[in-house]
């Protein structure tokens, strides 16, 4: 089976604009959760840690502006100056002005999309009649295409016309209530990818690429049971082995009330992201990542009934197993960030053993059951 690994290069990559992806030749390109421009604190970060209201997230400098709530503003689109102005603004228009001000902050080459009864958020880049044919672009929890932006900018550059959906509660998508139309399983997740496809009108079988946690591991999984609509499959630092560690985020969401508590942190998404590499969101992108949470509480209780219906231990044996059980013959890229403090890239390196165990065992058999005894 085809198959190829690629590792970035060493000394890392220069930092570029944060939560993107970016080519480092022309056969590898990286998720941007590993490349950030770096944030430094101040002096007295150090010796005086702020106050942390949120148990689950680590000191660093944007996350402890962002929740707290200073004598006066905080920088321009910042949640430290968003709660600041709910909580203190002389009348009740202004949390709404504000608010309005940066909720198009993040939709670059978006729009919505009706599909299966909900509706989408999706974005696009090329057209139709790109001659490298079509890459399918999709996010992992808690995140959102926004990801994707800037290697779907270059990537239609090249030649390829790309889509990059906001999953079903997540970004800016639809958050429908647990138990009113969708209830966040895997099964779900597949039937409503698969009804989008065929609202966008990808028939041919197209490039899929894949990233991150829970919804993105469905996309592996919904991969191996269909085969047949993919022409190649990348894989960017997702759960790939039994043996891939479930992020504290993830176990706190399935603690019973903690989990509810958990799920509303605005700034949790940022600093899922930034807690899996040394390096810090600047505020503008910070921002796109925090805004679902502000504008209500879907999105939380979206990724808490996903992370409670979510079989991690499942998940992960579909994919090994899948993947290494000699039925899947399409190419695959496994580009990995050897940052990621969350899925180191031994996981990476396990998995293409356990893929091309099948293709050595045949080989031994068949010298084996060829080799003929001498006359």
């Amino acid at each position: 089976m085809p198959f190829s690994f690629l590792s970035p290069p060493s000394p890392p990559p220069p930092l570029v604009s944060p939560i993107s992806s970016s080519f480092s030749s022309n056969r590898f390109f990286m998720p941007k959760r590993f490349i950030r421009t770096i944030a430094k604190a101040s002096e007295d970060d150090d010796d005086k840690p702020a106050f942390n209201p949120f148990g689950f997230v680590t000191d660093n400098p944007s996350s402890r502006s962002a929740i707290q709530l200073p004598e006066s503003p905080a920088e321009d689109g910042n949640v430290g100056q968003m709660l600041y102005v709910i909580l203190r603004a002389p009348c009740v228009l202004c949390p709404n002005i504000l608010l309005k001000r940066i909720e198009d902050k993040g939709k670059e080459y978006g729009s919505y999309i009706k599909s299966g009864g909900f509706r989408w958020f999706v974005r696009e880049t090329g057209s139709p009649e790109s001659r490298r044919g079509t890459v399918v672009f999709l996010h992992g929890a808690p995140t959102q295409s926004y990801s994707y932006r800037v290697v779907m900018s270059q990537m239609a550059d090249a030649g390829f016309h790309c889509f990059a959906p906001d999953w079903i509660g997540f970004g800016f998508s639809d958050k429908p209530q647990a138990g009113y139309g969708f209830d966040y399983t895997e099964k779900e997740f597949h039937e409503v990818f698969d009804k989008l496809l065929d609202t966008l009108g990808i028939t041919s079988p197209f490039l899929l690429v894949v990233q991150g946690f829970l919804v993105g591991s469905y996309g592996l999984t919904w991969a191996l049971k269909n085969q047949s609509k993919l022409s190649k499959l990348a894989i960017l630092n997702t759960p790939l082995t039994i043996s891939s560690p479930l992020p504290g985020l993830f176990q706190q969401l399935r603690i019973p009330f903690f989990g509810e508590f958990t799920c509303q942190n605005a700034v949790m998404a940022e600093r899922f992201i930034e807690a899996g590499s040394p390096y810090v969101l600047k505020l503008e992108k910070a921002d796109v990542y925090r805004l679902p949470y502000l504008a209500s509480s879907g999105p939380g209780f979206a990724l808490l009934e996903a992370a409670k219906r979510a079989n991690f231990k499942d998940i992960t044996s579909q994919i090994s197993a899948g993947f290494a059980s000699g039925s899947w013959d399409k190419p695959i890229l496994v580009a990995w960030g050897i940052s990621d403090k969350y899925l180191p890239q031994s996981i990476a390196k396990n998995f293409r053993k356990e893929i091309l165990m099948p293709e050595k065992v045949v080989d031994a058999l068949r010298v084996f059951f060829d080799h003929k005894k001498p006359a």
